[in-house]
């Protein structure tokens, strides 16, 4: 393994003023953002530090192509009007998060997906940036993708993100009652000079799980399990979360999954 990660070594080279670094990992040669910004616009090849939100990447390409947080589709949220921006996995916790939203009268609102910047798929919830793409296209909802780099501080990047959303007024989590998450969530973002001026809410937060089930089905769209512990026997990939599901569920395991026994995607016909 390399001593640096391609990131330290961009940067060192963005302090030295270079046009361009080596890749420790491949050799190649690869463009800083300096010798980015030296051609004026985005070339739409989803270059790793490009500097101008990747504005000529085609929509259809942005979520296998894009290496800076962007725009993942083309509807925009009301400029007028303050955005409370959801952080979206795609799965059961964020869409109900994003009803309670709704619900609460908040229609201005945006979507936030990070994954992972070379194999693009999310974190823990193990599906393809490009289906949460196909959800917010059901949705008719915004959303912005974030790329994590490794060897990049995590919060950064997420700030980078929110500057798609100068009028951001409020960020949206759909935790249920992990207090340790909350806290590390509330402490991190309240922290960060990006972040701090920003209200952080949590819709669903011990909420009951009855009715969030009661409102799922509601909703008419299926919750199905994308990825289990390698500790939980009980669960398969695939199964479809409902009331059935819960009820053979052992006694140890969290009906939502909280605790990361499961994770679930929300399925758009």
């Amino acid at each position: 393994m390399p001593d640096q990660t391609y990131w330290q070594r961009h940067e060192e080279a963005c302090d030295r003023g270079d046009f361009t670094y080596e890749d420790p990992e491949t050799g190649y040669v690869v463009f800083t953002k300096l010798g980015l910004l030296d051609r004026d616009r985005c070339c739409g090849a989803g270059c790793r530090h490009c500097p101008f939100d990747h504005d000529n990447v085609k929509f259809e390409a942005r979520a296998r192509k894009i290496q800076q947080a962007a725009w993942l589709t083309e509807v925009r949220p009301d400029p007028d009007h303050d955005v409370t921006v959801i952080f979206w996995s795609g799965g059961k916790d964020s869409y109900l998060a994003y009803r309670a939203l709704l619900k609460a009268g908040q229609t201005n609102l945006v979507l936030l997906t990070t994954f992972d910047a070379r194999s693009r798929i999310i974190a823990h919830q193990e599906f393809m940036i490009d289906d949460v793409v196909e959800q917010a296209k059901c949705l008719n909802v915004p959303l912005i993708g974030v790329p994590l780099h490794s060897g990049v501080d995590h919060t950064d990047q997420i700030v980078q993100a929110l500057d798609l959303v100068p009028q951001c007024r409020q960020l949206s989590f759909g935790d249920l009652h992990l207090q340790h998450i909350r806290n590390w969530r509330e402490e991190t973002f309240g922290a960060h000079p990006g972040t701090s001026r920003l209200q952080l809410s949590f819709p669903l937060w011990n909420a009951d799980y009855s009715a969030l089930l009661a409102d799922l089905l509601s909703s008419g769209r299926e919750s199905i399990v994308s990825a289990v512990s390698a500790d939980v026997q009980d669960v398969k990939v695939g199964d479809r979360f409902d009331a059935a599901f819960i009820a053979r569920l052992p006694d140890h395991i969290d009906a939502f999954g909280e605790n990361g026994e499961f994770h679930t995607r929300i399925v758009f016909e």
